[in-house]
């Protein structure tokens, strides 16, 4: 019989999805079967509530359905809050990115309107391509040559139009000495928003047909 080697450096496939496990389980957010948990749940949620739907999505970018933006707010303002505590507490860490405007600004407005325009985000994609949605799975490869396009031109094109950093801090710093109360109602403030918006749905034309049952 012959011998398998698994090489656990390297550039090959195995190696990296071994670098990339081990990379998450160095970083201290738990054991891999916690994130995998995590991950099912999220799906679960995703899944139940049919926020994966291009209905949703696009729905809410053209202000026709508001679930998407009522769960945003909801689950911002409740884990802003947790998380906070949660650091402050010692038992999680925050990664905190530097502010580049430029980036920041150029990123949203392209991730904004592919987002419409596909009608998925990065969280609810992998969801219908569980379900086989082969129009996710294209803008999944276009998504992977988009990666592939930033990495190789990084350096050359994209780096120079983020601009400079302006360095990295989090929303309590601004209240230094009341921190702890303004994230609080900065979580109660969007729990709230999210109470308050509309609720409007954009119906599925093609849900309740028989043949696609």
């Amino acid at each position: 019989m012959n011998e398998i080697v698994f090489r656990t450096e390297g550039e090959g496939f195995l190696s990296r999805v071994y670098q990339m496990i081990q990379s998450v389980i160095d970083q201290g957010h738990g054991s891999v079967a916690l994130v995998f948990l995590i991950g099912v749940i999220f799906g679960g949620i995703v899944q139940y509530t049919r926020v994966d739907k291009f209905e949703k999505i696009a729905g809410f970018a053209m202000l026709k359905d508001t679930i998407v933006p009522k769960m945003l707010f909801l689950a911002v303002g409740l884990s802003s809050i947790g998380i906070y505590f949660m650091v402050d507490a010692g038992v999680a860490n925050l990664h905190i990115k530097p502010i580049i405007l430029p980036g920041l600004i150029i990123g949203g407005l392209l991730f904004g309107v592919a987002m419409a325009i596909l009608g998925k985000c990065p969280g609810t994609g992998p969801v219908s391509m569980a379900e086989g949605r082969i129009d996710v799975m294209i803008g999944a490869i276009g998504g992977l040559l988009g990666g592939l396009v930033f990495t190789v031109f990084y350096d050359d094109i994209f780096k120079p139009l983020q601009g400079e950093s302006l360095g990295k801090t989090i929303f309590p710093n601004f209240f230094e000495g009341n921190e702890q109360l303004s994230v609080l109602i900065f979580g109660a403030s969007l729990v709230l928003i999210a109470i308050l918006i509309p609720k409007l749905e954009m119906e599925d034309a093609y849900e309740d047909r028989d043949d696609l049952r």
